[in-house]
């Protein structure tokens, strides 16, 4: 399957005659971009609201048919045996189809390219040898700077022909990343696919250890999704979750290069902080607590305290007749209310139309006629108000959080048989505060207070949302997060070796169960595209002790030279990095110097003081500045070509555990997709040594 470099345009050139279809490609695209831009609206719509939202759907077409100069049309194409969808019939003549980021047609209709989330597209991903799919050959294009340079070609109908590895395909896998995370639309492999067009109505988690393309996968589906149930999902939304901002900015223009524009993404924190601002932060053993499931029960009880029993009558008056309500009769509606577990908010609104209907049977048993209008009334009568603001008052989630976190009685009293003593401790304030506004609020006291309100009234529901980097949510988090998609699906994307925080998961299924999605599909990839095999052996060495029994992932990329360990006399550690990054800036691709959060200062100092620039975290990488400063606590999730990594122990002895300190040394070791230097003066942990 050798790959044809271009070396004519002859007309017998077969890459002559693909350069002219991309040609004759981008000009279609031109063309319906231009369509787009000159329709005309002002006679179609009946109103001003009506005009915007069309104008803002054309809008948006117009931006989905952008073409990017540097990002291909098409990256193969598949040469059926028949025509697809026909019944076979002999001698009948097959179809090609061109596979790309996005549909392309020409004037008069007819596809130039196809979209890849097609089912005909799909065998460009699954067909092999052994099941060709009534493919006879898969032609992958490979390109410099938006230009189509060469081609290979798989003839899998072919007995003659010797199976090998894909050069372009895997040129297209180790090329240099600049800038943000790219799309791994031209190199999905059938095992990834499977998980990308699985069904919208089914959760889907996969655990992927480094460089298996789980993030990737995860948008992907997104992409399919939108592509499959468009018009559902433009009702119900769909949202990205990610760890952090500077990962968000790292993935951002995943979706938008597949032509998917209206996917939101956040962090949980975004999700929770509406109420309230971020001020503070909590030491490991109060955020555990908070985080921990045990304290949706202790919202509810504390909530639900908030409900008091009738002991007197309801007195209505409507002109010169009085109506009576009597309080067992009350209490019963509260009971009723209180045993179908209603939302609290709900049910405060219900209560008051429970006892205005009461008063209405007592009307009709006299003779009268009462209709709608008249129970609305009497539930906006000033008894009936004054008794549900007695029994079933309206409870604020900020204030009612402030209270559990500042109050030692109602939280002992409502967190009894749930929390020790010795939680209930850790998470109360030294100092309360005097209001939900000077509270110095913990993003774990945001999950709460997030918690809280969904007990008085339903969180709004999403299509789909995806989890990146889940196993680091705690329970809470999960809960938060799943209560966005509680009516929809979830796509759960992470590695329970690079848990780093105190109360990460400890499995898939106690994770799926606070998230609400106990049936989900568990998936596994263990297949690795970006970590050389060498690093990936070396990181892997720590797994027995992070991750006991988790499998290693197997490198397909063989790249000699690719990891090197240097130990340096402590004098010489910080001269010795800024002397491995200038030595990495030889190579092209982007550098990531990652160290521990407490040797960043020191580092950015040395880097300064010997004239090299260097980006944060999310900042965007360009040609002209390739290396990123990246403290450990920050670098999941990102990757780059070449990683040095400063003082392993260091990254260990920053976490408040050496399980989690190893784990986040797991997460420094394995973001390197073409080289690692590992540097240090301290001797490595045993396990490294």
């Amino acid at each position: 399957m050798p790959a044809h470099e271009f070396e004519s345009d002859t007309t017998t050139d077969p890459l002559a005659h693909e350069r002219a279809h991309l040609a004759a490609s981008r000009a279609a695209l031109r063309a319906m971009r231009e369509d787009a831009q000159a329709l005309d609206i002002r006679d179609v719509t009946a109103n001003w609201v009506n005009a915007a939202v069309l104008q803002a759907q054309i809008d948006e077409r117009i931006k989905s048919l952008a073409d990017l100069a540097h990002t291909p049309l098409f990256f193969g194409r598949l040469d059926y045996l028949h025509v697809v969808g026909a019944e076979e019939a002999e001698g009948a003549e097959g179809e090609e189809f061109y596979i790309g980021r996005r549909h392309v047609h020409d004037a008069q209709g007819d596809p130039m390219v196809i979209d890849w989330r097609a089912p005909v597209s799909q065998p460009f991903y699954r067909a092999s040898r052994k099941d060709p799919l009534d493919v006879g050959r898969r032609r992958r294009f490979g390109y410099t700077g938006g230009d189509l340079t060469a081609y290979e070609d798989e003839h899998l109908t072919d007995p003659a022909e010797a199976e090998q590895t894909s050069k372009l395909l895997q040129a297209e896998i180790e090329r240099p990343r600049v800038g943000p995370m790219r799309d791994i639309v031209a190199t999905i492999q059938p095992e990834q696919d499977e998980i990308v067009r699985s069904e919208l109505g089914g959760t889907v988690c996969v655990q992927g250890g480094p460089g298996t393309g789980k993030t990737a996968v995860g948008l992907h589906r997104v992409a399919y999704l939108l592509y499959a149930h468009r018009e559902r999902l433009a009702r119900t939304g769909t949202l990205v979750v990610g760890p952090n901002q500077s990962f968000l900015h790292y993935i951002e223009q995943v979706l938008p290069a597949l032509g998917e524009l209206e996917v939101k993404q956040a962090t949980v924190e975004d999700l929770v902080t509406g109420q309230i601002e971020v001020r503070g932060t909590d030491e490991a053993p109060a955020a555990v607590v908070k985080g921990d499931a045990r304290m949706a029960e202790v919202l509810r009880r504390a909530l639900r305290s908030h409900v008091t029993l009738p002991t007197e009558p309801v007195m209505v008056v409507r002109g010169s007749r009085r109506w009576r309500v009597p309080a067992y009769e009350i209490e019963e509606m509260v009971q009723e209310l209180l045993a179908r577990d209603m939302r609290y908010g709900a049910a405060h609104e219900a209560l008051p139309q429970r006892i205005a209907h009461a008063v209405l049977v007592r009307m009709e048993q006299s003779g009268e006629a009462p209709d709608d209008r008249v129970q609305n009334s009497v539930a906006r009568n000033p008894a009936v108000k004054a008794a549900v603001k007695a029994i079933w008052p309206a409870v604020d989630p900020a204030k009612l959080v402030l209270r559990l976190l500042s109050d030692a009685d109602f939280l002992a009293e409502h967190a009894e048989g749930l929390l020790s003593e010795d939680e209930r401790k850790a998470i109360l304030w030294t100092k309360p505060a005097r209001s939900v506004k000077t509270a110095k609020w913990s993003a774990a006291d945001a999950v709460l207070i997030d918690e809280a309100g969904d007990l008085v009234s339903r969180t709004h529901s999403l299509g789909h949302v995806v989890i990146d980097e889940a196993q680091d949510l705690s329970p809470m988090q999960y809960r938060a997060v799943g209560r966005r998609c509680s009516t929809g699906s979830a796509t759960v994307l992470g590695d329970l070796a690079q848990g780093t925080t105190p109360w990460s998961t400890q499995s898939w299924e106690q994770a799926l169960h606070h998230l609400g999605k106990a049936d989900a599909l568990v998936e596994e990839l263990t297949a690795g595209f970006r970590v050389p095999r060498d690093v990936i052996a070396y990181a892997s060495r720590l797994l027995p002790v992070i991750s006991p029994g988790l499998t290693p992932v197997e490198s397909v990329r063989e790249s000699p030279g690719s990891l090197s360990v240097r130990e340096v006399a402590s004098d010489a550690l910080d001269a010795a990095v800024v002397a491995a990054c200038e030595e990495s800036l030889t190579h092209e691709g982007s550098i990531g110097l990652i160290a521990a959060d407490a040797r960043i200062p020191a580092l950015a100092d040395a880097l300064t003081a010997a004239g090299h620039t260097y980006l944060s975290p999310g900042q965007e990488t360009t040609a002209e500045s390739r290396l990123t400063l990246v403290p450990a606590s920050l670098a999941k999730g990102l990757e780059y070509d070449y990683v040095v990594l400063d003082e392993p122990a260091a990254v260990v002895d920053g976490e408040p555990d050496e399980r989690t300190g190893l784990r986040r040394l797991y997460v420094a070791l394995t973001r390197a997709v073409s080289g690692l230097t590992v540097l240090h003066a301290t001797p490595l942990p045993e396990e490294l040594a």
